[in-house]
């Protein structure tokens, strides 16, 4: 069913009685505002969206305990509340530190939680692998002169 109610950010609360599957699909892509007469209006948005948005809060809390302290260099302060950034050299643990904090600033300025959280976790995710010594295995790199046999 198309919806005949066009794509808004704000419905009334008479919208959602009359038409909730419209303002259900709008606000699956979205937060809506949901309007009320004589009382607080109200935020509908996925359960992930608000789950993306917690894990977001729970970073910038972290991000803010560990830029207020002033001992030690900025990498040195995430890898004691992220010990897995000890799996990387004290180069990647600065450049680690310093990708997440420009990921969690574009999360806040942009609205969209999921930048920072997926950055903090393909970092999390690297540490594991060296963790595992996949970081010392010998790549071989093929050449287009060489043909690939496929099954």
């Amino acid at each position: 069913m198309v919806s005949t109610l066009p794509r808004k950010k704000t419905y009334n609360s008479s919208e959602l009685s009359r038409n909730s599957s419209a303002v259900f699909d709008a606000a699956a892509q979205h937060p809506v505002t949901v309007n009320r007469r004589n009382s607080e209006n109200f935020v509908l948005m996925t359960e992930e969206r608000a789950e993306a948005e917690r894990k977001l809060l729970a970073l910038a809390a972290q991000l803010v305990a560990i830029s207020t302290r002033t001992d030690g260099t900025l990498a040195d302060r995430m890898a004691e509340h992220y010990p897995w950034m000890f799996a990387f050299s004290e180069e990647y643990r600065d450049e680690c530190a310093q990708a997440v904090l420009e990921a969690a600033r574009a999360s806040f300025s942009t609205g969209q939680p999921h930048l920072a959280v997926a950055e903090l976790h393909a970092w999390r995710g690297t540490a594991d692998a060296l963790a595992a010594g996949l970081g010392n295995a010998r790549v071989e790199w093929l050449t287009e002169d060489e043909e690939v046999e496929r099954p």
